[in-house]
């Protein structure tokens, strides 16, 4: 059985690697410090599944997290001096290459699908699946990455002397991570903000925020309005996930709050209709939010944008108009 684990295990050790990187980077003004904060990151990796395993205690992890937000909050990670491409080489290097570029991006979701619709249910001789109950998705995930990477590295190589790579003196197997190392040092402490985040949202449900924020709605919506609880609904996702940078994390409170008790057992709304345009509505929230940096403000940094909220003011325009056609839908389809 292949086992969700080992891929956790291998992005560990990429974070580790990378701190150890960072640690010998003397250009680097703030490497003890960032090679900490990389380094507790790779570890918690492995040492989440003895916690899982119930093999080690839990709570080395919450100080992890805590160690984690308190170097985010005083500065780190930083940026060190790049030693891969030049901007000017990556542009010939994309003139280059044009659309093939493309192909080890594709690779990923095409991958993925394989393992999540068709080897979720391969069974080995013994009688016990293939991959691991529950995970095929992520293992599916892993796998598309590693195998994207074999075949990035082998299209895109460059030949010996072209400018770019050929003239960079680390060659091929370096340049996974220090390319890596690159991307990560320009998103920064952001990088783990969605995992950080949608963990927030489980404890507030858990906290009981759910049950509290439906007796605050039992005052707001009028008795019988289904108008107004579809748009309390999806206008409570919208803004819980502006709150909390995700609508995975806002989805369990809004629910527990009002599309169960109020949409789905009230007024008899078809449960899945429900919650999927529910989940759409949080979505408007994550375009107009810098909590959800994986789509707003780790793309301005990645693309070294001079405004980092110009994704989400490019975005507001659309996203508003967007969430008022998710409560039409709603209304009309789901009841």
């Amino acid at each position: 059985m292949i086992k969700v684990e080992w891929f956790y295990w291998l992005c560990g050790l990429f974070f580790v690697v990378i701190a150890l990187q960072v640690l010998n980077d003397r250009s680097n003004p703030k490497r003890l410090g960032s090679a900490a904060y990389w380094g507790i990151l790779g570890v918690s990796f492995g040492y989440g599944t003895f916690v899982v395993n119930k093999q080690a205690p839990s709570w080395l992890l919450g100080i992890a997290v805590i160690g984690l937000a308190v170097l985010a909050g005083s500065g780190f990670p930083g940026k060190g001096a790049e030693r891969t491409t030049t901007p000017a080489e990556r542009v010939h290097l994309a003139d280059r290459f044009g659309n093939k570029l493309f192909l080890p991006a594709l690779v990923i979701p095409v991958v993925a699908a394989l393992f999540g619709a068709w080897l979720a249910n391969v069974k080995l001789g013994d009688g016990s699946l293939l991959l691991q109950s529950g995970s095929a998705t992520i293992i599916g995930l892993g796998v598309a990455s590693i195998l994207a990477l074999i075949v990035g590295m082998t299209l895109l190589r460059p030949q010996t002397g072209a400018v770019g790579w050929g003239k960079n003196p680390m060659q091929s197997p370096a340049i996974p991570m220090h390319e890596g190392r690159r991307l990560l040092e320009h998103i920064g402490w952001t990088a783990i903000l969605p995992q950080m985040l949608a963990t927030l949202g489980l404890l507030f449900n858990a906290s009981g925020v759910g049950k509290a924020v439906g007796r605050v709605t039992d005052h707001l919506v009028p008795k019988g309005s289904l108008i107004a609880a579809v748009a309390l609904y999806c206008i409570g996702m919208a803004v819980f996930t502006i709150i909390m940078g995700n609508a995975f994390a806002a989805f369990p409170v809004m629910t527990a709050a009002v599309g169960w008790p109020l949409l789905v057992q009230q007024f008899d709304g078809t449960p899945a209709v429900v919650f999927a345009i529910g989940m759409l509505a949080g979505f408007c929230g994550t375009l107009c939010t810098p909590m959800a940096a994986n789509f707003n403000l780790v793309p301005a940094a990645l693309l070294q944008m001079k405004d980092q909220y110009g994704p989400i003011k490019a975005q507001i325009p659309t996203a508003v108009p967007l969430l008022g056609c998710n409560i039409v839908l709603m209304y009309f389809f789901a009841f």
